[in-house]
């Protein structure tokens, strides 16, 4: 595999939750730079019809990311749909917000979720949005051996192919602090540690930086995903991978499909 194992602040158990959140935010904005509501969509829509439920549940979800947006579009045109947000390490605050509005037919599970051991009676469409590279090869493999086994389809998407050599990804750090300071503002809700973690004491753009170019070095390829899907497919079960043209480059999308729909 081209996609390397290497360590992510926002990954540790230790890792303080409320910097983590301020991290997601940022993460949350940059979707939007980005508009990964808008490419994704399609392939949304292609994953809901491999599913005769009418949720989807969304794994790893940090604050949401841009999966409320994408499921707000999809209401509109398709309505009486749910979205369940899940994370192993729940957002607390993201939650409260999400569970506030009974109208919005948005959940927060509050309980941690492990997206190896999801439950067979959630059923519907699975989604992990710029995420499945924070996990090893074989917890990855799990997770979609999970959904294989469960005959849910899954969609993974990645807002980076991993093309460039893996060192161009260090030389990218200092133009990775540069965008926090200059990007920051643009957050909503714009909080003041936000504003104090990242300008008078800049501990937030040191951890984007540096998580950023570790997210792009252990983002799986299309040549890797094929080797995290060896074994999963048969006459009930096939798999779709490609890479979407977007801002920033190419992106990369995984799609389990169960035939018996």
């Amino acid at each position: 595999m081209k996609r390397i194992q290497l360590f992510e602040f926002e990954d540790q158990p230790w890792f303080p939750d409320w910097i983590r959140v301020l991290m997601t935010r940022y993460i949350s904005n940059f979707h939007k730079l980005l508009d990964s509501a808008n490419l994704m969509k399609p392939l949304i829509e292609k994953g809901l019809s491999h599913t005769k439920e009418k949720v989807i549940l969304d794994l790893c979800s940090g604050n949401g990311g841009p999966m409320p947006d994408i499921f707000h579009d999809l209401q509109q045109k398709k309505p009486g749909h749910k979205l369940l947000l899940s994370d192993l390490y729940p957002n607390k605050k993201a939650a409260d917000k999400f569970n506030a509005d009974t109208a919005n037919n948005i959940q927060y599970l509050t309980t941690s979720l492990d997206a190896t051991k999801v439950s067979p009676e959630i059923k519907g469409l699975r989604t992990m949005v710029s995420s499945l590279h924070h996990m090893k090869p074989e917890v990855a493999h799990e997770i979609l051996s999970n959904a294989k086994i469960s005959g849910q389809p899954i969609l993974i998407y990645e807002i980076s192919d991993n093309s460039p050599p893996i060192f161009l990804w260090w030389l990218a750090i200092p133009f990775a602090l540069i965008a926090t300071l200059i990007l920051t503002p643009m957050i909503r809700p714009l909080s003041w540690q936000q504003v104090v973690f990242t300008y008078l004491i800049p501990i937030l753009p040191l951890l984007i930086a540096w998580d950023g170019a570790v997210s792009n070095a252990r983002t799986y390829t299309l040549e890797d995903m094929a080797q995290l899907i060896e074994g999963l497919s048969d006459e009930k079960y096939a798999w779709e991978m490609g890479k979407i043209d977007g801002k920033g480059g190419k992106k990369l999308f995984l799609l389990g499909k169960p035939s018996d729909v």
